[in-house]
């Protein structure tokens, strides 16, 4: 379909809807060219009403899903555009608009963690219901009633979740619950806004919050009517400070807080792990000092299938102090022989490495034989397991808690492992090949035999 813009922007309502339901239509990049030819020269009244189309501007992540469910579960990092995701379903519920609905939902509540976060954010907010409407569908703000009222008479009340009991009694066809995962009385308030939503054929609601691990979250992904939307505060960096995203991504990407408040994840312990996340997190350092010892622990995959498990390749050292420090995740997926015996040689030259320590349960002489056609004169310590997984990791586990090792950087799959493994391995069945490699390395460096380091180049 072939659409040029008029000369003259001066278009009626039923030609700008025209115009709307095409710019809707084009794929990215032809939308983007189009609006640089019509936004210069475009009358206050297109700009206004283009910029507030929100199937011209949305990501796929901020539409509902289809089938549309009961439920819309949007979990998001800080940023992520959630706040401007609710407000708009919210919009399109009142109006009857397509995608969200065919006609207009006349009772809406909207909860939030205080009455001053639904006021604040969701309402007044730059991302709230009152600045995402053109002139003649904004709502009216009764702040004394604590409702939202449409031209159609769509109403929208305000409700905080410090008080579960303020929603016994009122009924909606549709809710907008923001940032669940810091409601106090959650599952009350929950429970007193489910028994409300009682008003059409078939109620629904959306929920926007950064997760937590907790129940509630937990349970709504398992439900088959409910709908989930993930996005990164990344996947929104064109709306937010470039300062911003290069701050919070240095300081926070691969941890713990970043994983939850950034990427949107729910990240949780296993309750009989033999590592915590909080724990990996106080080990957490910017960089190493100098290092009295270094090595690289290999844990070679069972078979040379590239449907064999990854190859764990994790390089350690030892401080003047006897602290641990974790230098690099370098595990391989799918690798062949040669190929996991190349990247461990380079591995061992990057950080001047002083021993591939190389067990050799699964390979034998093999192994060794292996890496030395690839160097023949990088020293190799072979490493045999005489213990379960679970026994060989114990001790080092206990390193993390007496605070002697050090993660240099964030290393999330290996962290993943770590708070993963217990008596039975991982939950997932796969080998812990990454927390394998770390177990050889730290084991060799810190519960070996051997004098007190001296630190190298002192």
């Amino acid at each position: 379909m072939s659409f040029l813009p008029p000369t003259d922007f001066a278009m009626s309502h039923s030609s700008v809807r025209i115009l709307l339901d095409v710019l809707k239509h084009l794929p990215l990049k032809k939308r983007v060219r189009f609006l640089r030819i019509i936004l210069p020269t475009a009358s206050p009244d297109l700009v206004e009403a283009i910029g507030k189309e929100w199937a011209v501007w949305a990501r796929p992540d901020q539409l509902p899903p289809e089938p549309l469910k009961a439920i819309w579960l949007v979990l998001g990092g800080r940023g992520a555009g959630k706040t401007r995701t609710g407000a708009e379903w919210v919009k399109g519920m009142a109006l009857g608009h397509p995608p969200f609905t065919e006609t207009p939902t006349g009772r809406i509540a909207l909860v939030g963690e205080t009455q001053g976060q639904v006021r604040d954010v969701m309402i007044e907010g730059v991302s709230g219901l009152l600045a995402i409407h053109v002139r003649g569908e904004r709502p009216t703000w009764q702040p004394s009633l604590r409702r939202l009222q449409w031209p159609n008479g769509a109403i929208a009340q305000v409700f905080s979740a410090e008080d579960p009991e303020s929603l016994r009694g009122p009924q909606f066809g549709a809710a907008w619950s923001d940032e669940l995962a810091k409601w106090p009385n959650l599952q009350e308030c929950w429970d007193m806004l489910q028994f409300g939503l009682r008003l059409g054929d078939s109620p629904r609601q959306i929920v926007t919050t950064t997760p937590r691990p907790l129940p509630l979250l937990k349970r709504l992904l398992a439900e088959p009517d409910v709908a989930v939307s993930r996005a990164k505060t990344s996947d929104n960096r064109f709306n937010l400070a470039a300062a911003f995203i290069r701050t919070v991504t240095e300081t926070y990407g691969g941890t713990r807080l970043g994983r939850q408040e950034l990427d949107g994840e729910i990240v949780e312990d296993s309750p009989d792990a033999l590592w915590t996340r909080a724990m990996v997190e106080a080990a957490r350092v910017g960089q190493a000092p100098p290092l009295a010892r270094v090595v690289v622990a290999v844990d070679p995959p069972a078979s040379s299938s590239q449907r064999a498990d990854r190859c764990g390749l994790v390089v350690a050292g030892i401080d003047r102090d006897g602290l641990g420090h974790v230098l690099e995740d370098g595990t391989l997926a799918g690798a062949r022989p040669q190929e996991w015996a190349e990247k461990a040689v380079a591995l061992y030259r990057r950080h001047e490495a002083d021993a591939l320590v190389v067990e050799v349960n699964q390979g034998g002489e093999m192994v060794g034989s292996i890496i030395r056609e690839v160097d023949a004169g990088v020293p190799v310590t072979s490493v045999r397991a005489t213990r379960g997984k679970y026994l060989r990791a114990e001790p080092v586990a206990a390193l993390y808690a007496q605070g002697r090792v050090r993660h240099a950087g964030t290393f999330p799959e290996l962290e993943d492992e770590m708070c993963a493994f217990g008596p039975g391995g991982l939950a997932s069945g796969r080998s812990p090949d990454r927390l394998d490699a770390l177990v050889w390395a730290l084991t060799h460096l810190m519960l070996a035999p051997r004098g007190r380091p001296r630190v190298r180049g002192i």
